[in-house]
């Protein structure tokens, strides 16, 4: 039992911490805790699904809400051309002072700077587009694609930046213009397509998600969009993982469950002469039943304390030290985790398995304990005798 609550601890304390690591490295990325968008943006991303006055609309909430972590965007597809290739890239328009709040791309920049200016003809790439475009910083790019009245827009921009997040799908995608610039190409008239809002922490998401609503203007067909609904695909893949986590400390609890089983078993056996005494002098079935009982919970107990105990002091260890897991690198960019792992303990992780084990224990003690119904005294005793 103590071993088992130990592992179960342990194991549920880290796979917690991936999955928070897991969320908010992905949202920091580009996504936020939630977003201010067209109605139908989230589904069709047309460029006529706009958000009218973004600037005007993200200062107001800045201001109403007391947080520095709101930051208004435009992105359109265009195709990015250097001297030698060209590529079709999503460039996204960003407020250069706002954008750090809300993004880490802008402390992910590995050569040059981020964006500076508000209305400089700049551009800010990832690190696998430069490599495919063979551009370095200083050099120009022009960007080709269509307009919000659908007119043809180009720019010409240079290269101030080059940012390296170890995703390849985002570094190879994924280029950033200051907003005001990209609202003059693409002839935006003020608009935009989202305000990323992020929240302290994931936990106070929703909540803070219900005041930007009351902010939002009544006739301008706007919604909020929490992560889930932006990033459906990160929430499926925890819930698969859980899944077949869960079957795997579903096993470990069942095994446990028989072991107190044959312990008990083999305890009731070993003393069935004894329980034959004692019955023989007017002691009930159902007593001896409880006394069973009694001892797997005191068991059980024993070994849920110490195994949450251990099972703290091992996570709160590994917690400020991390977890590195050699040869996972490669999958851990994958999903957005660096490859150092850091356990995060909970009253979840800290009590579910032990109460669990505890619980199926229980049940696999009723067996043995109802076994003391069907003693008979005498027969008890001549049979151990």
């Amino acid at each position: 039992m103590v071993f088992s609550n130990v592992l179960l601890v342990f194991m549920m304390s880290l796979q917690f911490g991936m999955y928070g690591l897991m969320i908010e490295n992905s949202l920091k990325a580009l996504t936020g805790h939630m977003q201010v968008q067209a109605h139908n943006y989230v589904d069709e991303q047309k460029m006529r699904q706009v958000v009218p006055n973004i600037v005007p609309l993200a200062d107001t909430l800045r201001e109403e809400l007391g947080s520095k972590q709101v930051a208004a965007r435009a992105r359109a597809f265009v195709l990015a051309s250097s001297d030698d290739r060209s590529y079709g890239i999503a460039v996204l328009g960003v407020e250069p002072g706002f954008e750090p709040e809300v993004s880490n791309i802008p402390g992910l920049v590995a050569k040059g700077r981020f964006l500076a200016a508000d209305n400089g003809a700049e551009i800010v790439i990832g690190a696998v587009l430069a490599r495919n475009l063979k551009v370095e910083i200083g050099d120009e790019l022009t960007l080709l694609g269509s307009g919000l009245d659908g007119s043809f827009a180009a720019a010409i921009v240079t290269v101030v930046g080059i940012f390296d997040s170890g995703i390849a799908e985002l570094d190879r995608s994924i280029a950033e213009i200051p907003l005001q610039h990209f609202q003059d190409t693409f002839f935006m008239d003020g608009a935009g397509h989202e305000i990323v809002v992020n929240a302290a922490d994931i936990n106070s998401a929703p909540a803070l998600e219900a005041q930007v609503e009351v902010l939002l203007p009544d006739n301008e067909g706007l919604v909020v969009r929490d992560w889930n609904r932006l990033q459906p695909g990160l929430k499926q893949a925890i819930q698969a993982d859980m899944s077949s986590s869960f079957f795997m400390y579903t096993v470990l609890v069942v095994l446990v469950a028989f072991s107190v089983l044959n312990t008990q078993l083999m305890s009731v056996l070993e003393r069935t002469r004894e329980f034959g005494i004692v019955m023989s002098l007017g002691m009930k079935p159902g007593r001896l039943g409880r006394l069973v009982l009694l001892e797997t919970c005191l068991m059980g107990l024993l070994g849920a304390f110490l195994g949450a105990a251990l099972g703290a002091l091992l996570t709160a260890w590994f917690s400020t030290k991390g977890l590195i897991f050699p040869g996972m690198e490669e999958l851990a960019q994958q999903f957005n985790l660096p490859p150092r792992m850091f356990p995060k303990i909970t009253w979840l992780s800290l009590l579910a398995g032990p109460l669990v084990v505890l619980t199926f224990s229980l049940v696999a003690a009723l067996y043995p304990a109802a076994r003391m119904h069907w003693l008979q005294p005498v027969a008890a005793m001549r049979s151990a005798g």
